[in-house]
């Protein structure tokens, strides 16, 4: 279908010559400014601009397309002006892409008092920071820092990556093994265990492993779920063994119907990041999210194993 989002970004590309300004114009990513030009050719099955290094040489194409739509496109914008003049209120709305368990833990229960509309997004991380340069995104969290030119990140909290059991494993000999550092003998054990994993989490497991035994993991998931919650739900008060990141159980190790088995030594953390474009036309109202996620995640207790003295060390 046609978008007229492609005719806006073409009429901006038109009168400023170059993709770059019309991107900085829109307030949107070079990439998605491409984005748009290419699919409006493919759309109507010419070629629009001649691409030269520094500028957008218009075709015979474009002028005549350039001259059909600008009274129009103009219209158009006066519409929204008024629109927006006359409004009593108006509320922007931004779209937050994370996993859902982060979602979980920093901003549910702030949702409602939000000054603005927000739109959550599920997703593995390289899909929403594809999304995010693209400009379908406006803020994302994240352990990844990619490096696309037009996004920049600010850490803002970690994660320690855990190995934990159901309240009713029995660990005795593994807890010999752990404080005898006995790194072969822990791996052969571990092995032998029945494991929960999620399809996403192979980081978390590959970082464990690497940093504690230095190889990869070579154990055998018995039961692949698709969060972390669903983990926790089927171990509470059982068996079976897991890595997570503290954070995500931290209700069920107070409880005790989890209990953690070993921090690893050395221990893992992943750092989060908080990702944006950077030039967008939200800069308040993202501020304004990250404050609110920043707060709710330091709340719950980032670091919520050494508060519980849950590590010797």
């Amino acid at each position: 279908m046609l978008n007229l989002e492609w005719f806006r970004t073409f009429k901006a590309i038109y009168e400023t010559g170059n993709l770059s300004n019309a991107a900085n114009k829109l307030f949107m990513s070079q990439p998605g400014a491409s984005l748009h030009l290419s699919s409006l050719e493919e759309y109507i099955g010419h070629r629009l601009f001649e691409r030269g290094t520094r500028k957008m040489i218009a075709t015979e194409q474009a002028s005549v397309l350039y001259n059909y739509i600008v009274d129009s496109m103009n219209t158009l914008v006066e519409a929204e002006n008024a629109f927006c003049r006359n409004s009593i209120e108006v509320r922007p709305t931004l779209v937050l892409g994370l996993g859902i368990e982060t979602f979980e833990h920093s901003i549910t229960e702030h949702i409602a008092q939000l000054p603005f509309n927000l739109t959550v997004r599920f997703g593995e991380e390289r899909e929403l920071l594809h999304d995010l340069d693209a400009g379908t995104v406006d803020l994302v969290l994240t352990s990844q820092v990619a490096p696309q030119p037009n996004l920049e990140y600010t850490s803002f909290a970690k994660q320690r990556i855990i190995l934990v059991c159901g309240g009713l494993t029995d660990t005795e000999e593994l807890d010999q093994l752990i404080a005898a550092d006995q790194r072969a003998a822990i791996r052969g054990w571990l092995k032998r265990q029945n494991w929960y994993t999620t399809a996403a989490d192979t980081g978390y497991l590959k970082n464990f492993w690497l940093t504690n035994f230095n190889c990869l993991p070579d154990i055998r998931p018995n039961y692949i779920l698709p969060y972390f919650g669903a983990i926790l739900r089927c171990i509470d008060n059982g068996k079976g063994f897991a890595i997570m990141p503290d954070i995500f159980c931290r209700t069920e190790l107070q409880l005790g119907t989890v209990r953690l088995v070993w921090g690893g030594d050395p221990y893992v953390e992943n750092i989060l990041h908080f990702g944006k474009r950077k030039k967008t036309r939200r800069e308040a109202e993202i501020r304004k999210l990250q404050e609110i996620l920043t707060k709710g995640w330091h709340r719950r207790g980032s670091d919520c194993l050494t508060e519980y003295n849950l590590f010797n060390g």
